[in-house]
């Protein structure tokens, strides 16, 4: 790729990764989530992977280490999802904590983030899975591509 591209890529892509854990984040009172925020941070990194060649990411970015943030995500999911498995399976156990789930005031309360108790931190759960997932995809899908052997 020629300079123009590269430059524009790394210029781009830390507000594209910004964008996608804003997603991410914001899910619960925003149209996203973990899996949008994903896919969002997940083309910063074709993005790269277009601007820079693949082998080039992939000395950055090892399969093994998204497959350790891929299962990390699962973990960190199904971990939320039993926490409150005295009650009920994914019961929201942060509700109306001071920190995490404070109950909002009655009436219009736009971007009142501390009021989802544990779906900011499945979204994020969410989000690290497709991260990783995607990711990997797109860096398998360009190596094989380029006739390049694939290292674990």
């Amino acid at each position: 790729m020629s300079k123009i591209v590269r430059t524009i890529a790394n210029l781009a892509t830390p507000f594209i990764f910004m964008f996608g854990l804003y997603v991410i984040i914001h899910g619960h009172i925003t149209p996203g989530g973990g899996f949008q925020g994903g896919a969002v941070f997940a083309s910063g990194i074709a993005l790269l992977i277009v601007a820079f060649n693949a082998e080039k990411v992939q000395n950055y970015l090892k399969e093994s280490h998204l497959s350790v943030i891929e299962s990390s995500g699962a973990l960190m999911f199904i971990g939320l999802a039993f926490a409150g498995i005295c009650v009920t399976f994914f019961y929201n156990i942060l509700i109306g904590s001071p920190l995490f789930g404070q109950i909002p005031p009655e009436g219009s309360n736009p971007g009142f983030i501390w009021s989802a108790g544990v779906i900011p931190l499945m979204n994020v759960a969410v989000g690290l899975k497709v991260i990783a997932g995607l990711s990997g995809i797109v860096l398998v899908m360009a190596l094989v591509s380029s006739n390049v052997r694939i290292d674990e």
